[in-house]
C-alpha cells in the first residue's frame, strides 16, 4: 500500500511540475502582415539615412585633411623654399634668414586678411571649440605667418639700394591697402599684382642687369664692363638662374594656398 501511495506522489509531482515549466514559456505573439510592412520600412529608411549620412561625413573628413594636413605642409613649403637660393659660383644651396622689415610687412598681409573676410577670427577662435581645435587653428596661422616672411623673403633684393626701393614700394602699397576698402577678390587680385611686379623687377631685370659670377673682375671689366658697374654699383648678390625658378613655384605655391584656406574652420553648411 506504501509503495502505490510514493508512486502516484511521484506521478502527481512530475505532472505539476511540467504545468509550472510551461505556464513560465511565453507563447510568441503573432506578427500581422502590417506590422512586419512596418519593420521593413523601418529599416528600409534607417539603411536610406546611414546612406545619405556617409557624403557628409566623406566631405567632412576630406575638409579635416586639407585643413589640418594640405594647409600646414604648403604653407611649410613656401616658408622652406622662400629662404633658399642656389649660388652662381658652385651651385650649392645657400639659406638666407628674412629682414626685420620682412616680418613687419607679414604682420600687417595678416591683418590684411582678417580685414578683407579672407579669414574670419570667430570662425577660428572660439570659446565654444575645442581646446585641441583651438590649438590646431593657430598652428595653421602660425604657418601661414611663417610662408609669408619667406614669400617676402624670397621677392625682395637681399640687399643694397633695390632692396630699399621694393621694401618701401611694399610697405606704401601694403599701408595704404590697410585703409582701403577691400573684400576678398580685390585683395588677392591686389597681393597677386603686387608679387608679380617685384618677382619681374628681381628675378627679370636685376638678374639681367647682374654679372656672372665665377671670373675675376679684371675679366669682367673686358667682357662687360656696363653689367659689372652696375652688381657692384647697386650691390647685387650673383645667383644661379635656377633661383628665379625656385622662387616662382613658390609664389605659386604661396597663392594656391590662400586659395584653399577656408574662411572659417567651423563645420557650417556650404
Amino acid at each position: 500500500m506504501t509503495s502505490i501511495l510514493s508512486v502516484w506522489f511521484v506521478k502527481e509531482s512530475d505532472t505539476v511540475d511540467m504545468d509550472l515549466i510551461e505556464s513560465d514559456i511565453e507563447t510568441p505573439e503573432v506578427v500581422s502582415d502590417n506590422e512586419r510592412d512596418d519593420l521593413k520600412q523601418a529599416d528600409s529608411a534607417g539603411i536610406a539615412h546611414i546612406r545619405a549620412a556617409e557624403p557628409d561625413l566623406r566631405s567632412a573628413r576630406q575638409r579635416l585633411v586639407l585643413q589640418y594636413v594640405l594647409l600646414p605642409f604648403v604653407f611649410l613649403t613656401v616658408a622652406l623654399l622662400g629662404g633658399l637660393r642656389i649660388s652662381g659660383v658652385d651651385s650649392s644651396f645657400i639659406f638666407l634668414k628674412p629682414a626685420l622689415l620682412c616680418l613687419i610687412l607679414a604682420v600687417i598681409m595678416l591683418t590684411l586678411f582678417f580685414r578683407s573676410g579672407l579669414i574670419r577670427l570667430d570662425g577660428w577662435f572660439a570659446e565654444d571649440l575645442p581646446m585641441t581645435k583651438n590649438v590646431a587653428n593657430a598652428a595653421i596661422l602660425i604657418t601661414l605667418f611663417a610662408a609669408t616672411t619667406q614669400l617676402l623673403n624670397s621677392l625682395m633684393p637681399e640687399q643694397g639700394l633695390p632692396f630699399w626701393i621694393v621694401a618701401f614700394c611694399f610697405f606704401w602699397t601694403l599701408w595704404n591697402n590697410l585703409f582701403a576698402d577691400f573684400d576678398t577678390k580685390k585683395l588677392l587680385r591686389s597681393l597677386g599684382a603686387l608679387f608679380g611686379l617685384a618677382f619681374v623687377t628681381k628675378y627679370l631685370l636685376l638678374a639681367n642687369l647682374t654679372a656672372p659670377a665665377g671670373k675675376t673682375w679684371f675679366e669682367a671689366l673686358t667682357e662687360n664692363p656696363a653689367q659689372e658697374a652696375v652688381t657692384r654699383l647697386l650691390d647685387l648678390p650673383r645667383f644661379a638662374a635656377a633661383t628665379g625658378y625656385i622662387q616662382f613655384f613658390t609664389a605659386v605655391i604661396y597663392l594656391f594656398g590662400l586659395f584653399i584656406l577656408p574662411q572659417s574652420t567651423r563645420n557650417e553648411p556650404d
